[in-house]
C-alpha cells in the first residue's frame, strides 16, 4: 500500500491525467454518434471509479481539520 508522501501524490497526478484523458476519448465518441454505446458506457464507469480512487487519496493527503 502507499504510505509515502509523494508516492502519494505521484498516483493521484497520476489518476487525474487519465480522468481528464478519459473527459476527452468520451467527448469524441459521444461527437461520432452511433458508435458502441456499451464502450462509452464501460469509460464512464472506469472514470467515476478514478474519481473515487482520487477521493480517497486526498482525504489521506489532507489532513483533518478540527473545526
Amino acid at each position: 500500500m502507499l504510505t509515502d508522501r509523494d508516492s502519494l501524490l505521484r498516483k493521484l497526478h497520476e489518476l487525474r491525467s487519465e480522468h481528464r484523458d478519459l473527459d476527452t476519448v468520451i467527448a469524441r465518441l459521444a461527437e461520432q454518434g452511433g458508435l458502441d454505446q456499451l464502450q462509452i458506457v464501460r469509460l464512464k464507469k472506469r472514470k467515476l471509479l478514478l474519481k473515487d480512487e482520487i477521493a480517497w487519496l486526498e482525504s489521506r493527503l489532507i489532513p483533518d481539520s478540527i473545526a
